[in-house]
């Protein structure tokens, strides 16, 4: 639930700092005061649209931010850890600003984040409802995800939305075969070509840089030799050789040594390098051995060399790269080769995908029918509370073209008077009753299993419409929703404010010429007085006041 809230420049609220409080908890002010700018504050920490016109005029920077007391709830933690959030005794703090430029940053836990994880995590903090969220009530995409988040397994929607992605991504493929089929085969003739003159070279990864330094001892065998020779000599020929003059040196200090035993450790230090001495030596004799100039093998090697390098220029700078062109070409090869096999395995694919697809959707259509006639009887007894007793509402299901939503297309329905037939709710519903409505939905998802206990219930101007006993009955909803979880309401109706367990009013004033927005919680005998004002105007008679008493205490 919101524990506390802060706005900064919000059209015409400069600064506004509020607690909030469990239960039901009321905002009533005079019209055009700005009481709905709370709401829009709480959109904007939900993931709602930035906007630089909600910047107070002369501001650079408008910020809202809201402490969360949040519910303990797998799914939000693991979205949370997932982005490295961290909550603070069990509170989560949620910043957003927007610049006077219309730039948006949002922060959790001080951590910035983007506005899709607000979203994200937003329908397990609260929801916000006003009159714009009645206009999608008429809305049958909107219809259809309301009845969805009633179903008892809530894996079905997103296995028929995989099922038809993975369908229609097989339909396409099939397609692109059909629609490229002739330039592939145009193409299959420069393909063969190109795979023979690859293949025919045999080539083997880093036979280049083998073949280059083949190239360079093949050139320069006089120079190799006569280098190697006189390294030799110096090595092992002479009587000053190196072997020479570290087996004289090893042989007396051996001699020493015994005379000596301090000595036997330059022994020990002297005879593997004697060692490597005669073994490079050998090595060296071996090489001289076998190094001799051969004119046809540098020739081989020259043309081999050429042969790779034309290729290089053509379809890779390394050995590896050409290799790796030369497969992919056979695979377009093959592709073209099995075009006719292909196109039937996939034929074969989109009908095995297309009836797991169906499977899928008509188990959610069963699940859905279940759900719906469910639905339907909690929102009349919802409904009957509403003072719309006697009202029908149904969910009517209609078949429709396989979409990611399966194969229904739904529709809220209702007749609000006795012999009346159901009908959509844009064509029957008046302002006040689709207000009702709206109220009754929002109730039955609210006690809905699935959904995440101790939220924060949003109803902006919830009682548009509606008076008298009704006004009451909304009330009375409004309050029992409370019990569970937490309610900010805006009304403008004395019946609705006089159920709160909590009431603010919002004002204005003037201020250095400029109008300011506040927000207040209300004492005892304010809140009387605001009831009354609310009863009877801006004179407040003691019959008035006694009137706002009756609604409080009732």
């Amino acid at each position: 639930m919101l524990v506390e809230l802060v706005v900064e420049n919000l059209a015409v609220v400069e600064r506004l700092r509020a607690s909030f409080h469990p239960g039901l908890n009321v905002l009533t002010g005079e019209t055009g005061s700005g009481k709905s700018l709370v709401v829009d504050a709480l959109g904007l920490l939900f993931g709602g649209r930035a906007s630089a016109d909600l910047v107070r005029a002369g501001a650079a920077r408008l910020f809202v931010s809201g402490r969360f007391e949040l519910p303990e709830d797998t799914a939000l933690i693991a979205i949370l850890d997932a982005a490295g959030i961290e909550a603070e005794d069990g509170e989560l703090l949620i910043e957003r600003e927007i610049t006077a430029a219309g730039k948006s940053r949002a922060y959790a836990a001080s951590r910035p984040v983007s506005v899709s994880f607000l979203r994200e995590v937003a329908p397990f903090l609260g929801d916000i409802h006003g009159q714009h969220d009645q206009q999608r009530l008429f809305n049958s995409d909107s219809q259809r995800a309301l009845l969805d988040e009633t179903l008892s397994d809530q894996s079905l929607a997103p296995t028929v939305s995989s099922a038809f992605s993975s369908w229609r991504e097989s339909i396409a493929a099939l397609n692109e075969l059909d629609r490229n089929e002739k330039d592939k085969l145009r193409l299959a003739d420069l393909w063969t070509m190109q795979r023979n003159e690859i293949e025919s070279l045999a080539l083997t990864p880093g036979e280049d840089v083998n073949l280059e330094n083949e190239s360079s001892v093949l050139k320069n065998v006089a120079k190799l030799s006569e280098q190697a020779t006189v390294a030799y000599e110096a090595l092992s020929e002479s009587e000053s050789s190196a072997a020479a003059q570290a087996s004289l040196a090893l042989k007396r200090l051996e001699e020493a040594a015994r005379l000596d035993a301090k000595l036997q450790p330059v022994v020990e230090l002297l005879k593997p390098a004697h060692i490597a001495i005669t073994e490079a030596a050998h090595e060296l004799r071996h090489y001289l051995g076998h190094l001799e100039a051969d004119p046809n093998r540098l020739e081989t090697v020259e043309t081999r060399l050429a042969h790779i390098e034309r290729l290089k220029r053509k379809y890779g700078n390394t050995i590896e790269e050409i290799l790796a062109f030369l497969e992919s070409v056979r695979a377009q090869i093959d592709a073209v080769e099995n075009a006719s096999a292909f196109r039937e395995r996939l034929r074969a694919e989109i009908r095995e995908k297309e009836s797991a697809f169906r499977a899928a959707a008509l188990k959610l259509r069963d699940a859905r029918q279940k759900s719906a006639r469910k639905l339907e009887r909690q929102v009349e007894t919802e409904l009957a509370s509403l003072a719309m007793k006697g009202t029908r509402f149904r969910i009517a299901a209609t078949e429709a073209a396989p979409s990611s939503t399966g194969l229904d297309t739904v529709e809220f329905l209702v007749a609000a008077n006795a012999g009346e037939e159901p009908r959509p709710l844009e064509k029957v519903a008046s302002g006040g009753e689709l207000s009702r409505i709206a109220l009754a939905l929002k109730t039955c998802m609210a006690i809905h299993p699935s959904a995440s206990r101790m939220r924060t219930l949003v109803f902006d101007e919830v009682d548009a419409g509606v008076g008298g006993a009704a006004a009451e009955a909304v009330g009375l909803r409004l309050k029992k929703i409370a019990a569970s979880d937490q309610v900010l309401c805006v009304t403008h109706l004395a019946q609705i404010a006089g159920f709160a367990n909590h009431h603010y009013l919002v004002s204005k004033r003037e201020t250095k010429g400029r109008t300011v927005a506040e927000l207040a919680e209300l004492g005892a005998e304010e809140r009387v007085r605001e009831v009354a004002r609310m009863v009877s105007g801006q004179q407040l008679t003691e019959e008035a006041l006694n009137h706002a008493r009756r609604l409080i205490h009732k």
